[in-house]
C-alpha cells in the first residue's frame, strides 16, 4: 500500500520538523542513556524506553538508517508496547545476554516485551558467504529481530507500530501484503536508491497478531490477557522468521544461549566489579561486525557531543587507534577469538597506507556530508554522514598498529611470518613523518601542531618495532629502529615537558591534554618518574571539571570548533589507570566507583558526561569507552591483588 500525502494526528512529526517540546515541558526525545543497545554482530539497533527502535542500520551498521527517530522524531520507528503507555516500570538484560527485556504496568494489568537480533547455527552450508573472511563460526546472525510479548497478569492492549523510513528518513517505504492471511508483510522504499549506497533492503514483518497496512505503516493491535503470548519479527535477510510462537520462543532461547555461551569464554575476576566487565565485553562483541573483524567506534552518527552544537560526528567506522586498547582488554579478558579476528582487520587494511578509519568491510572512502533534512537530536545540528577525518594526517596510527602487532605477538610469544612486512612498511612511515606536525589523537579540524602524544605514537611504533625486530632475530633492523626510538625520545624530553616537569599538548604550549595519561600506560617512562608523576597530578587536578576529566581546555586548543563539550568518558578511566601506574590505588579506586556510578541504567555509556549532570552526551554506545574501562577496572583489581607492585600486561590465555 502506497503511503498517503496526509498523516493522522497520532503520528510523529513530519522528518525535518523541530523536536519541540512535551506538554510537561520534557524533551520529546529520550535521554542518549536511556536507550537500549540490541546486535547480532552485523547489524545493530538502539531501542527507547518507550518500547520503539528508533535507531537501525541494514544490512551493516554504516548502511543508510531504515529508523532514525533518534535524529528526528517522524523519521520512522518499529514500537511495540501497551497502547497509550510510553513509561517502563523495569528494563534490564537478561544476565548474560543483549536480549532486552522492559516490563509494562498499565492501570489494567502487566506486560512483558524481550527483544534481540536473533542468532543461530551458521548458514552457509552449500555456498560461500559473500560478505565473510573470517574463520567461519557455529553462530550466525539470522538478520531477523524478534520481539516476545508476554501477558503476565491482568489485561493490557498491545499495540505494534512499524513504520520504517529508508535512507535515513529521506524515503517512505510502501507496504503490501504476502500470502493469503493478515500475518506477514513486506516493507519495500518507495524511491530510488539514493546516490550513495544500493538499495536498501525489503524489510518483511511476520507476527502471530494480524498486521494491518496504511499511510506508510504496519500496525496490530490485540487486547491481551493474562497467560497471551504473542511474538513480532522483523527480517531483512533470506532466512525465513519464526511461524509460531514455538518457534519464537525457541529462537529467543537460542539467541540467550549463544550470548550466555560466548561471555562464559571470557576469564572475569571473582569481584564487585565483574558485571561491569562483563558488560563491556558483551557491548563490544555486540560492536563488532562479524564477517571481517572490524570493531565499530559507536552504533550511531550525529549524537551531540555538545548539547544542541555542531560537535556531532559518524562513528559507525573501525578507528586503527582503536586496536591496542581492543587488544589489550580482549586479550586480558581471554576473548581471543575477537581479539584475533579485529587484528586480522587490521592486517587487511594496513596493506596500503594507513588510514585513520575505514569501513567495516575495509572502504577507504568515507565521503561526509550533512543531512539537512533531519532536525537532529534534540535540535543538534548539523547531522552527518561518513567522516573527513579518514582524510587527516594523524601520526599516531603507527604507534596504534605496531603496539597492536607487540599485544598480539605477546599473547603468543612469536610473531607471525606474515605480520613482518606489515610491520616493517609502518614503522618506516614513522621514521619518515614522526618529525612533522599532525592533527593529533582528538583530530582536530584546525591546524595541524606538533602534538606530543603523535610524536609519543612514533616511538611507541619505533620502540615496538625494534623489540619485535629482535624477536624475528632482525637485530640489524632492531638496532636502526632503537636508535631512531631515542631520538624521538629525546625530542619529546626536550620539547614536549614544561618548566615544571609536566608534559604538555604541543611544543611551545603549556596546555594539558589528557592523552598525556598514555605516558606511562605505554611505557614511555618508568611510572616513578618524576616527571610521569607530575603529569598525571597536573591533569587530575587541573584538566578536569567537577572531577572528571577534559580531553583539553576547549579556549587553549585550535580544534576547528568553538563550543564547549563534556568529559570525556575514556580520559576518565585513562586516569584511573594512570593513578594505578604512580601508586595511587586509592585515589584510582575512588575515581572509578564514580565513574562506574555514571553507567546508563543499562550499564552502557556514551562518549562523554556532562559534569554538571551526570547525562551522557555523544555517539552511543561507545566502543573505546567501554574499551578503556576495561583496563581501568582491571589496573585496580590487578594492583588490589599485588598490593601495588605494579600493572603488566598479562593475556589470560597462551596461543600456541
Amino acid at each position: 500500500m502506497k503511503p498517503e500525502a496526509n498523516r493522522g494526528s497520532h503520528e510523529a512529526a513530519p522528518v525535518g520538523s523541530s523536536p519541540g517540546m512535551t506538554p510537561d515541558s520534557r524533551s520529546p526525545f529520550p535521554a542518549i542513556a536511556d536507550y537500549g543497545f540490541l546486535s547480532d554482530c552485523e547489524t545493530n539497533a538502539l531501542v527507547a524506553p518507550s518500547g520503539a527502535v528508533e535507531w537501525m542500520c541494514v544490512p551493516r551498521p554504516d548502511s543508510p538508517s531504515m529508523f532514525s527517530a533518534i535524529l528526528d522524531r517522524g523519521a520512522g520507528l518499529f514500537r511495540v508496547g501497551p497502547y497509550g503507555v510510553r513509561v517502563p516500570v523495569a528494563r534490564r538484560y537478561l544476565p548474560g545476554t543483549l536480549v532486552l527485556e522492559t516490563t509494562w504496568q498499565t492501570s489494567t494489568g502487566w506486560l512483558v516485551v524481550r527483544d534481540a537480533m536473533v542468532m543461530g547455527p551458521w548458514h552457509h552450508t552449500t555456498t560461500r558467504s559473500l560478505t565473510h573472511r573470517r574463520t567461519p563460526t557455529d553462530d550466525d546472525a539470522e538478520h531477523l529481530m524478534l520481539r516476545t510479548v508476554k501477558c503476565v497478569s491482568g489485561t493490557v492492549d498491545l499495540e505494534v507500530v512499524c513504520e520504517p523510513r529508508p535512507g535515513y528518513g529521506r524515503d517512505a517505504a510502501w507496504w503490501e501484503y504476502e500470502g493469503e492471511g493478515y500475518d506477514t508483510a513486506v516493507a519495500r522504499p518507495d524511491a530510488a536508491p539514493a546516490a550513495e549506497g544500493a538499495a536498501p533492503p525489503a524489510l518483511r514483518l511476520s507476527s502471530s497478531l494480524r498486521i494491518g497496512l496504511g499511510e506508510g505503516r504496519a500496525n496490530a493491535r490485540s487486547r491481551m490477557t493474562e497467560g497471551d503470548q504473542q511474538f513480532i519479527a522483523l527480517t531483512w535477510g533470506e532466512e525465513p522468521p519464526p511461524a509460531s510462537w514455538a518457534d519464537a520462543a525457541d529462537a529467543m532461547w537460542r539467541t540467550e544461549q549463544f550470548w550466555r555461551g560466548w561471555i562464559t569464554q571470557g576469564v572475569f575476576p571473582d569481584h564487585p566489579w565483574r558485571t561491569y566487565l562483563q558488560r563491556s565485553a558483551l557491548t563490544l562483541k555486540g560492536l563488532t561486525y562479524a564477517p571481517t573483524g572490524a570493531l565499530v567506534a559507536a552504533a550511531t552518527t550525529s549524537l551531540p557531543e555538545t548539547p544542541q552544537g555542531p560537535r556531532n560526528w559518524d562513528y559507525r567506522y573501525s578507528w586503527v587507534r582503536d586496536s591496542t586498547f581492543a587488544l589489550w582488554g580482549l586479550y586480558t579478558l581471554g576473548l581471543d577469538r575477537e581479539a584475533n579476528d579485529f587484528f586480522a582487520f587490521i592486517q587487511d587494511v594496513c596493506h596500503d597506507d594507513l588510514q585513520v578509519m575505514y569501513g567495516v568491510g575495509g572502504e577507504q572512502r568515507l565521503d561526509e556530508s550533512e543531512l539537512e533534512h533531519l532536525s537532529g537530536y534534540e535540535d543538534a545540528r548539523p547531522v552527518r554522514i561518513g567522516n573527513a577525518a579518514y582524510e587527516q594526517s594523524q601520526h599516531d596510527v603507527w604507534g596504534a598498529v605496531l603496539d597492536s602487532v607487540w599485544v598480539h605477538a605477546k599473547s603468543r610469544d612469536q610473531l607471525p611470518e606474515s605480520v613482518w612486512p606489515l610491520l616493517r612498511r609502518q614503522v618506516e612511515e614513522a621514521v619518515q613523518h614522526w618529525h612533522e606536525p599532525d592533527r593529533g589523537i582528538w583530530e582536530v579540524r584546525g591546524e595541524p601542531q606538533h602534538f606530543t602524544s603523535s610524536k609519543l605514537m612514533c616511538w611507541v611504533a619505533l620502540d615496538r618495532g625494534a623489540r619485535l625486530a629482535r624477536l624475528y632475530d632482525a637485530p640489524d633492523y632492531a638496532e636502526q629502529w632503537q636508535k631512531v626510538a631515542d631520538e624521538i625520545r629525546a625530542d619529546i624530553l626536550a620539547q614536549g615537558v614544561d618548566d615544571r616537569g609536566v608534559f604538555v599538548q604541543r611544543y611551545g604550549s603549556d596546555a594539558l591534554d589528557a592523552s598525556l595519561l598514555l605516558v606511562p600506560l605505554l611505557r614511555f617512562l618508568p611510572s616513578d618518574d618524576e616527571r610521569v608523576v607530575a603529569t598525571v597530578r597536573a591533569i587530575a587536578d587541573e584538566l578536569t571539571a567537577d572531577g572528571l576529566v577534559l580531553r583539553y581546555r576547549v579556549d587553549e586548543t585550535d580544534d576547528g570548533l568553538q563550543t564547549e563539550e563534556g568529559a570525556f568518558t575514556i580520559c576518565s578511566f585513562w586516569l584511573v589507570s594512570a593513578l594505578v601506574e604512580i601508586g595511587d590505588l586509592d585515589r584510582a579506586r575512588s575515581l572509578c566507583e564514580r565513574l562506574l556510578g555514571y553507567a546508563s541504567p543499562l550499564s552502557l555509556y556514551a562518549e562523554q558526561i556532562d559534569t554538571r549532570t551526570g547525562r551522557h552526551l555523544g555517539n552511543f554506545p561507545q566502543a573505546f569507552t567501554h574499551l578503556a574501562l576495561i583496563n581501568a577496572v582491571m589496573h585496580v583489581i590487578r594492583a588490589e591483588g599485588t598490593r601495588g607492585e605494579g600493572f603488566h600486561f598479562e593475556a589470560a590465555h597462551r596461543a600456541p
